[in-house]
């Protein structure tokens, strides 16, 4: 049985990406309605990262991983290599002295420790010594008290991490405050300024994407669209001549770029790039967020909306973002292209079946595991298919580089 997973991003004060955390369908019994809980959490652990890779989910990057109780007893972090991971305890763990051991061993051995949802207590200070990372939840823990923690907690060498952070003031204002580590999604909102409007630079490259995409848009205007853009010329050959093709000689003409490559794979590249373009400045995992979904509504797109084309519902995710990537409103976005009906009701109010599969991606990217079932079930989707869908589209997002 496939698992579900899902990765949220964790930032650094730069809003770089440092990590990712890696979410787990909640309710094992939907898939081990025999197996005690922890049991089945241990396998689906264990066939999740020693059959999938760590590599495809995170793209290199460290994972954090929640442990339950009985996982740390059992030293299930082990199975993993340190360089990979950070050991998460689940705020339900006790600091008891076998517990507090077991903690240790794996101090001991490399493991990053990090404290979920932490709230300070008598006898929490023998895990703080051991840990390297605590998270704090930005939400839903009053001011006051995350003032408290900030003061007592550096004495112990931990580093801060702040979680459900939904807007760029209280990324700010946790920087602000000394926390080292930013997790939640304010890098996918806009900073919208009123009455400004898109700049025509950038008006331009919005259209170059939707004219890629055009059902009827041959090879020889997406030849003549690429060879006009210096950036995007050498970004093609780049790409086509990187080790990922293993090509026996080098390519130099677009047109070779293009036949090689194949036509909706140059268009599906060059909106990527103009895309990129557009978010200079701005957290890469937007982009690669973007790109993820866009490769997902294609992959799944035709079961909710059998009547578009794959170029059309790859866009429809591409552009799911564009009101943070540009900082305007969604309508102006959508003013500025000519997209059907179907996109626009979707990018704008998440409306018809195109709505419901861009409310699908966004549920899985946070692990909404519920929401999946709800949407999945209404529109007579076959559920455990998602997580084969998100895994490539992951993989396939980290074959371009924008860090």
């Amino acid at each position: 049985m496939d698992a579900f997973v899902a990765r949220q991003p964790i930032f650094n004060r730069h809003k770089k990406i440092y990590a990712y955390e890696l979410l787990f369908r909640n309710g094992m019994a939907n898939f081990y309605p025999e197996v005690d809980g922890d049991q089945a959490s241990c396998n689906l652990l264990a066939n999740t990262f020693l059959n999938i890779g760590i590599d495809e989910l995170t793209g290199g990057r460290m994972a954090f991983v929640n442990f339950t109780r009985e996982l740390l007893m059992r030293r299930i972090p082990t199975l993993f290599p340190r360089e990979n991971i950070v050991v998460e305890i689940l705020e339900d763990v006790q600091p008891e002295p076998d517990l507090i051991a077991a903690c240790r061993e794996l101090a001991d051995k490399g493991y990053q420790l990090a404290l979920d949802d932490f709230v300070y207590a008598q006898g929490m200070d023998a895990l703080l010594r051991l840990a390297t990372i605590v998270k704090i939840d930005f939400l839903s823990t009053p001011a006051t008290e995350i003032a408290l923690l900030t003061e007592i907690l550096p004495s112990f060498g931990v580093k801060l991490l702040a979680e459900k952070v939904e807007t760029l003031e209280a990324f700010e204002t946790a920087r602000d405050m000394g926390f080292s580590y930013f997790q939640g999604y304010f890098f996918s909102q806009p900073e919208i300024v009123h009455g400004r409007d898109i700049a025509p630079g950038r008006v331009q490259l919005l259209q170059v994407i939707a004219e890629i995409n055009r059902p009827e848009c041959r090879l020889d205007r997406v030849e003549t669209l690429v060879k006009t853009d210096v950036s995007l010329s050498y970004k093609l050959l780049r790409h086509i001549n990187s080790a990922f093709f293993r090509r026996a000689r080098e390519i130099t003409s677009i047109k070779h770029a293009i036949v090689l490559l194949g036509l909706e794979e140059t268009r599906k590249f060059i909106a990527m790039i103009a895309t990129g373009a557009l978010a200079a400045g701005k957290p890469n995992e937007l982009i690669r967020t973007s790109i993820i979904r866009a490769k997902f509504c294609e992959s799944v797109g035709r079961h909710f909306v059998p009547a578009a084309e794959a170029s059309e519902l790859f866009l429809m995710g591409l552009f799911s973002l564009m009101d943070a990537i540009l900082d305007c409103p969604m309508r102006t976005v959508i003013d500025a292209l000519p997209l059907s009906a179907t996109v626009r009701e979707a990018l704008l109010d998440e409306k018809g079946a195109a709505g419901e599969l861009l409310r699908l991606i966004r549920g899985y990217e946070r692990g909404r595991w519920e929401d999946c079932d709800d949407i999945s079930n209404a529109c007579r989707f076959e559920t455990a298919s998602l997580p084969a869908a998100y895994r490539r589209a992951v993989a396939w997002a980290e074959r371009f580089p924008f860090d």
